[in-house]
């Protein structure tokens, strides 16, 4: 048996007859302001999308903030991922965590930090902590971690263990825990905390239903083990696009005019909707670009700094038609479609607001994290 062969993700993503249902369970320690004030809030109650004004699930820990001893590793690739590195940019702390970004395509052990365009996503080891796979720095921390090596992750530099990879509540963290490190003129993307305005509580039902029947809708119609269990999948789906399209009929952004943490959410499954959900995952009521206000909005984001500038489509198809063997066999990646699209005129300023409200964009992307030239239309070949 090759080692190909031996770590083939087959049987890892499609158990047959059943329901796709994903596992939840992470890493749940907390990088925090004040962990010793966090130490003494009450547990979270259960949440699939994180939690504000809690402390320490049971068992996990609190680390403090401090500028330059983590690093997040996240893959362009992965949706829940590419969403740190967006909150990360908007609230502009890229000298405070620096960011790791493993290869698009990896086998059934862990993501792996690989040269770009190798052939077998093999050759390179991380410049900071030094591993060629993440589960490396799982393993540093628990030896026997039995669970999947997830990104985004956050990794302590110095001793190159895992801290975290709770990524519903490392987003939150960035715009509350690591408010110290926020560029001048950073977005407010969790309006209305700590006001009692009610602007959290009308977002939190929001990103619940965005998560479950959106962004892990699409999973659940891809990884289906039965018709029965994929029809079921795909009408919920398309049930929340329907009413998410309705929703933005009327408004710029999910929440108002401007944008917010659930608007984080919903784009980076937006992005993939139409070069890889459609036809890999079987979405395929319609596209994207026939949905006229998600859309819009799509592209609108597309074009705001801190969304466009951290989405690397070729690396998106890489990932998905290569790794999910049980879906996509032959491991070919589609040619199409085309995505100069995404930079035309979207015409949403006519619903008002301002993507930033009172703060402003963040400064150019850095070189050293740029998308490549041809994986994205704002950076073309």
């Amino acid at each position: 048996m090759t080692e190909n062969e031996q770590y083939s993700t087959r049987g890892a993503y499609v158990t047959g007859g059943a329901e796709f249902t994903r596992d939840t369970n992470y890493i749940e320690d907390r990088i925090v302001a004040d962990p010793e004030a966090t130490r003494a809030l009450p547990a979270p109650p259960p949440s699939k999308v994180g939690s504000l004004g809690f402390g320490l699930s049971a068992g996990a820990e609190a680390w403090p903030v401090e500028a330059g001893r983590y690093r997040l590793v996240a893959a362009n690739a992965c949706p829940w991922a590419n969403r740190t590195v967006i909150v990360r940019r908007l609230l502009g702390l890229e000298d405070a965590i620096s960011l790791g970004r493993p290869g698009p395509v990896h086998d059934v052990r862990s993501w792996t930090f690989d040269l770009e365009g190798t052939t077998l996503n093999v050759g390179d080891v991380d410049p900071v902590l030094g591993t060629a796979r993440l589960q490396q720095n799982y393993f540093k921390r628990f030896p026997d971690y039995p669970r999947g090596i997830t990104v985004p992750a956050i990794v302590e530099v110095s001793s190159g263990e895992v801290v975290t990879n709770d990524y519903p509540q490392i987003t939150l963290d960035f715009s509350t825990e690591w408010r110290e490190f926020h560029r001048e003129g950073a977005p407010d993307l969790l309006p209305g905390l700590g006001t009692g305005s009610g602007e959290l509580e009308e977002m939190w039902p929001v990103i619940t239903r965005i998560f479950t029947e959106v962004n892990n809708g699409v999973y659940r119609c891809g990884f289906a083990g039965s018709q029965d269990a994929y029809e079921a999948a795909y009408a919920r789906l398309w049930e929340a696009l329907d009413w998410l399209e309705e929703r933005l009929a009327t408004r710029r952004y999910l929440m108002g005019g401007t944008i917010t943490e659930a608007d984080v959410r919903l784009f980076t499954t937006l992005t993939r909707f139409d070069p890889v959900y459609h036809g890999h995952f079987k979405t395929n009521r319609n596209r994207l670009i026939e949905m006229e206000h998600l859309w819009g909005y799509a592209r609108d984001l597309f074009q705001t700094p801190g969304f466009g500038d951290t989405t690397d489509f070729v690396q998106i198809k890489r990932h998905y038609y290569v790794t999910h063997e049980d879906i996509n066999p032959t491991g070919i990646v589609p040619a199409g479609p085309e995505l100069e699209n995404w930079l035309d005129p979207h015409d949403r300023e006519r619903l008002g607001g301002e993507p930033f409200g009172d703060g402003t964009p963040p400064p150019e992307v850095r070189e050293e994290e740029r998308i490549a030239a041809g994986h994205n239309p704002l950076v073309p070949a």
